[in-house]
């Protein structure tokens, strides 16, 4: 026996377990904090570059990182299929974001997109067949209402354009993420290989509209070179191969709980960190955001464990109904 803890005694096997879990959500909290980030580091680095010149950086650096990682491994047909076309969607939101940012706040851009959050099961479900139960329709409105406030600003006026590039590239992202399950689901595809393709297409994509300016990421410092190493490296290698060792090791729902709180790090670090200030009208925003978002979650999390019920249960009375006459079933 050993005390971990408050003085609470656990079996070896159980508080290594407890331990386990504990890491795993500390490297999810560490993932949402980064993504979080993100959006300080972009609004930073764009003061000082132009965005697709960020932008190629970004993916640059991050291609041979993955690149790296992936090593003499080949890549199959379906792995090149989906990274090339997810990579033009993801390109889209990334530089939908980036823009975005560059012309709102740090802590506006992390709330708006987590818009994502509530589009995605509205735009699967439009896709599918899987209807969403009227209270999910209420957890938008509340994000919705949330928007409007976050973007009147210090009044009630003409919307800043960074928040409706932000607005639109939470539609995107929604279904880019509406994607990933359509190309992947089925299919023999590793995670690491589609994200290496994905970023040699994004980088292939925008050098050329940003080949004039890339000779400016000769003439800043070593500072903005570690905002654009942050951003590739952290933000998105690091980001999304501790995402994806993170949900092997817990539940979806938890995982998901844990990094649905990306937009709380947005707004933390915009403002103690950017010096972003915030109004009243934007702090009641805030919280409606942060509300709407983690109720429409949960209302989808939990249909989504209804429906798996039912079709268990369906297909349970199919194998009973196709046995044999006399056969017993436990």
């Amino acid at each position: 026996m050993k005390k971990i803890g408050l003085g609470f005694k656990v079996t070896g096997a159980q508080g290594g377990g407890v331990l386990k879990g504990r890491r795993t959500d500390m490297v999810l909290l560490l993932v949402a904090a980064v993504w979080g980030s993100s959006y300080l580091a972009a609004k930073t680095a764009t003061s000082v570059l132009p965005v697709l010149v960020v932008l190629v950086a970004r993916y640059a650096i991050s291609a041979v990182a993955c690149l790296g990682i992936v090593g003499k491994r080949r890549f199959t047909r379906d792995e090149v299929r989906a990274g090339g076309l997810l990579g033009v969607t993801q390109a889209a939101v990334l530089t939908l974001e980036t823009y975005g940012v560059a012309y709102t706040s740090a802590a506006n851009a992390g709330l708006i997109i987590s818009l994502t959050i509530v589009l995605t099961p509205l735009l699967d479900g439009a896709a599918g067949t899987r209807r969403l139960p009227l209270s999910f329709f209420a957890a938008t409105g509340v994000c919705l209402s949330a928007v409007t406030l976050l973007m009147a600003g210090t009044g009630f006026q003409r919307p800043r354009g960074g928040d409706l590039l932000i607005l639109a590239a939470a539609v995107v992202r929604a279904g880019h993420v509406v994607l990933v399950g359509r190309l992947t689901r089925g299919r023999a595809v590793r995670p690491l290989q589609v994200t290496a393709v994905q970023m040699v297409v994004g980088a292939a994509l925008l050098v050329g509209p940003a080949a004039g300016s890339l000779p400016m990421l000769t003439q800043v410092g070593a500072s903005v070179w570690a905002q654009l190493v942050y951003l590739a490296l952290f933000c998105s290698v690091f980001a999304f191969l501790a995402q994806t060792w993170a949900v092997q090791q817990t539940s979806a729902s938890r995982a998901s709980l844990l990094l649905g709180t990306e937009p709380v790090w947005a707004f933390v670090i915009g403002i103690g960190l950017g010096g972003e200030r915030v109004t009243v009208l934007a702090g009641i925003g805030s919280a409606l955001m942060v509300a709407g978002t983690y109720w429409g979650q949960s209302i989808d999390r939990a249909h989504r464990a209804r429906s798996a019920g039912r079709a268990g249960a369906d297909d349970a009375e199919g194998l009973l109904q196709r046995r044999l006459p006399g056969q017993h079933v436990a």
